[in-house]
């Protein structure tokens, strides 16, 4: 009799494990075309920066926007995604020895082409080259009675609206749900022809975000 009872359980284990392993199979959403949206935060602030007696400091930006997962085979795939990121930074300095304070806010468009590794169901990593295009930008300045001089000296810069950059980072994906991680940072000063003398920089971010698989 007690042989027979492990002979069962055996039976059952091993019929549970294959039914487990089969489900897996299954539910392997590696090889599947797949849309869906994610939003979130950034963390920006800038590197790279370059202007007179002027440093940085990060703020906090919306991010959102859409993407496609495209297996090629089981481990690789490409992700494009449409983001609406908002980057930027506090910052402060002098000009013509007047400290002055100023918060940038800039809206882009981000559109990163990532190459996906997938090696197991639930988590992908990807990295990938950036295009940003500039939509938006909001300047707030605090630097006394100079305030006209120095505003139309930022207003008035060649900004450049087109920028390439990096992104790198991680999706961890729980059934339709996705917890997703991104760093990135633009190789492209934001000046078109890097002659202007106010803040020049480059941006970089963290970018958290919760997303939904269809």
């Amino acid at each position: 009799m007690n042989n027979w009872i492990k002979i069962g359980l055996v039976s059952v284990v091993f019929t549970t494990a294959t039914a487990v392993l089969s489900q897996d199979e299954e539910d392997d959403r590696r090889e599947k075309l797949e849309f869906g949206a994610r939003a979130g935060l950034n963390i920006s602030n800038v590197w790279d920066e370059r202007g007179d007696e002027f440093t940085a400091d990060s703020k906090f930006g919306f991010a959102g926007g859409l993407f496609v997962g495209i297996p090629i085979g089981k481990f690789l795939g490409v992700q494009p995604e449409v983001i609406l990121s908002q980057k930027g930074f506090k910052g402060k300095g002098s000009f013509l020895s007047v400290p002055y304070s100023f918060k940038r806010t800039t809206s882009f468009i981000d559109i990163p082409l990532q190459l996906q590794l997938k090696p197991a169901n639930f988590i992908t990593f990807l990295f990938g080259p950036q295009f940003s295009y500039l939509i938006h930008q909001r300047d707030e300045y605090a630097f006394g009675s100079n305030s006209t001089i120095l505003e139309e000296e930022f207003e008035n810069d060649n900004i450049r609206k087109n920028i390439l950059g990096f992104v790198a980072g991680t999706d961890i994906i729980y059934q339709n749900i996705v917890i997703s991680g991104r760093v990135g940072w633009d190789f492209q000063n934001n000046k078109g022809d890097g002659t202007s003398v106010s803040p020049r920089y480059k941006n970089q971010w963290l970018q958290f975000t919760l997303g939904y698989k269809l």
